[in-house]
């Protein structure tokens, strides 16, 4: 059973970066039009800590979340901040938690339920290398078989198992989920897995001959995007493309920082 008792965290330079980064990223998700009214879920692991993530308060828009009314909660449910009392999704707790409990390499998970992203879930094939975007999931995709909505516990096991130590999972006829090193890397491989999607459908709805992609040149592609991504990660290479998205929320939704 969750509990909860307001004990804020101390605002550290980190502490106050995930919080932003993680607003930022739910706002970007609604403005691009991949929220799911207030269902789905962004969480960051608590810097300085490897049980404690953050997350959105239940019943909160994407486009209403902000810096300071993130809850955050504990590994085994324990909520242990929660500005406005809105409690989390108890889905999102299941497949939340488990990533953050079995990844230690995972900061970030982003989660969505776009019509495009459901609809390939849906698909048997699942996501083809079709394009540049999508080559960059080649050989890099895992798959949860759907069983039932995200509220037993003990799927927290077989999740972890299909993911294995990939950063993007479809969940079969559920929708999309991408890990990160950090929140900037999370959503960008959920934009690009997105735009994929919904390449793919327009490809198949067309009914023309598709021109395939060597699988050499598909796993090239795939390592191209890893190593620009590892030099941004591990080497602190700029992350241009992030800090665009923010500079369009700093004209558009300048209160996510609040």
């Amino acid at each position: 059973m969750m509990t909860t008792h307001v004990k804020p965290d101390t605002l550290t330079d980190a502490n106050r970066q995930a919080r932003t980064d993680l607003a930022a990223a739910y706002r970007l998700i609604h403005r691009l039009g991949m929220d799911d009214s207030i269902y789905t879920h962004i969480s960051v692991r608590l810097p300085g800590t490897h049980d404690r993530f953050l997350i959105n308060p239940y019943g909160m828009r994407f486009e209403e979340v902000t810096a300071s009314n993130l809850v955050t909660v504990d590994i085994e449910g324990n909520v242990t901040d929660d500005p406005l009392g809105l409690g989390i999704n108890p889905a999102g707790f299941t497949i939340h938690s488990a990533i953050h409990m079995a990844r230690p390499d995972v900061a970030c998970v982003l989660h969505t339920h776009t019509v495009a992203g459901v609809a390939v879930s849906s698909l048997k094939c699942g996501l083809l290398p079709l394009n540049q975007w999508s080559l960059q999931f080649a050989g890099r995709v895992a798959y949860h078989d759907f069983e039932g909505i995200a509220l037993d516990l003990d799927e927290r096991s077989r999740l972890i198992k299909d993911l294995g130590d990939k950063n993007v999972l479809v969940l079969r006829n559920h929708g999309l989920l991408t890990c990160g090193r950090s929140v900037a890397e999370a959503f960008k491989l959920m934009h690009n897995l997105e735009r994929s999607c919904k390449a793919q459908l327009a490809i198949q709805a067309s009914g023309a001959e598709i021109n395939t992609v060597s699988d050499n040149i598909a796993r090239h592609t795939a390592e191209q995007y890893a190593k620009f991504s590892d030099r941004i990660e591990t080497e602190g290479r700029p992350d241009s493309e992030w800090a665009a998205f923010k500079r369009m929320l700093d004209k558009s939704d300048p209160d996510y920082v609040n």
